[in-house]
């Protein structure tokens, strides 16, 4: 089949890129008929290898940012006529979008213009952003008002979310949580769409710390915001020290609005910046738990880099992450109040630790990108080959 994919984001750094990248890798590497369309900083150019087509149109001088590295350009609708000399090129069977971006919001128009059955896949939970991204807001009211006004925004938030994405005929979601939330909210069928990893990039053999470096590195990758719970990591650091352990840093990768204060507030933590490739592989590998607070991933693709990289993890129970870990064999769950003490009882208990190592990887390893995509291309097949997901025919179709 002929698949439209428009990503909201590509060559950003973040999971929704991560896994698009993955995605047209394995389309590109399997010469299946893929026309990818995507937004950034790149000149706008169309490429062609094989069956594979790229698109890539340039966002203009009116983009505003939205979070570090991610931006929203409102003229984006000036890439019309090439878009759709495109699609018309590529005759899609099916248009693929992954959230409300100005690509994917056009990609939506231009499913339903065209009479093409729409898929969508939920990566990024938007309406947990919006409930924390309201703290400004929130603090000018009276203290008993503001945890009632943050759960009502995040309630319309996923209203008007599960509105958009109820265009779709079929939704994809990484987690089964996600996929039972979207199902409910838009009366749609949901697939899974987890994440896989690479297992040759992500390994213990790209450890290499000095054999005097007896420190137990508490790691994090991500970005450094709000909605990544990061200032969690300063009660992990006090709580440990409350107990009298001092023999353990951090290791902080990655960049955003919270940088500073955990600079202020994380004593002795190795800040990195953003890493890619080897030397990411190499903090990963050198750490020796990992450290993700965040309550609103919906995977959490860096968990599964470290557990690749033979690195248990402690997480919350909300979204994604928990889904990754098998408590007490992988890592551990725990709410944010617990986290310093399950943070100590690995240090504390090296055998558990080191059995947790191991399992860690041998989990990751049954991971599979394959697998992910191959799951998808079938939700693609039921969708076209159901009569009644169908819409109806559309005149002027591609």
């Amino acid at each position: 089949m002929r698949v439209a994919y428009f990503p909201d984001s590509f060559h950003e750094i973040n999971g929704v890129a991560h896994t698009s990248r993955h995605f047209a890798e394995y389309a590109r590497r399997r010469n299946l008929p893929f026309l990818c369309i995507r937004a950034g900083e790149l000149p706008t150019r169309q490429t062609r290898e094989g069956e594979f087509v790229a698109l890539d149109l340039h966002r203009g001088l009116l983009s505003f940012p939205l979070d570090k590295g991610l931006s929203f350009d409102p003229a984006y609708v000036r890439h019309l006529p090439l878009i759709t000399t495109a699609l018309r090129e590529f005759r899609p069977d099916l248009i693929h979008i992954t959230g409300p971006s100005e690509n994917g919001l056009l990609g939506a128009a231009l499913a339903h213009h065209l009479g093409l059955p729409l898929a969508a896949s939920w990566h990024t939970n938007v309406h947990e952003y919006a409930a924390r991204r309201s703290g400004w807001f929130l603090r000018m009211l009276p203290k008993a008002k503001r945890e009632p006004a943050a759960a009502r925004i995040e309630h319309l938030a996923l209203l008007a979310s599960a509105k958009f994405y109820s265009l779709a005929k079929v939704l994809f979601a990484p987690n089964p949580g996600l996929c039972a939330l979207l199902e409910k909210h838009t009366h749609r069928p949901c697939r899974l769409m987890q994440r896989g990893v690479d297992t040759q990039l992500f390994s213990p053999a790209h450890r290499d710390r000095r054999a005097d470096d007896t420190a137990f590195v508490l790691g994090f990758v991500g970005r450094l915001s709000i909605e990544k719970n990061v200032a969690l990591l300063a009660e992990v650091q006090k709580g440990l020290a409350a107990r009298g352990i001092t023999n353990f840093r951090f290791c902080v990768v990655g960049q955003g609005a919270e940088e500073a204060w955990l600079r202020e507030n994380l004593p002795g933590a190795e800040f990195t910046g953003v890493l890619r490739g080897e030397a990411l592989s190499r903090a990963y590998a050198n750490m020796d738990l990992f450290v993700f607070p965040s309550h609103t991933d919906t995977f959490g693709n860096v968990v599964l880099e470290a557990l690749a990289s033979g690195v248990p993890a402690v997480v919350t129970p909300d979204g994604g992450p928990a889904s990754i870990i098998q408590p007490g064999v992988t890592g551990l769950v725990a709410p944010d109040e617990a986290f310093p003490a399950a943070v100590a009882s690995l240090i504390a208990d090296l055998a558990c630790h080191a059995a947790m190592r191991e399992e860690a990887r041998i989990a990751a390893g049954r991971a599979s990108w394959d697998s992910v995509f191959d799951a998808v291309y079938q939700g693609y097949r039921d969708v076209l080959c159901s009569p009644a997901a169908l819409p109806e025919p559309a005149v002027g179709r591609v």
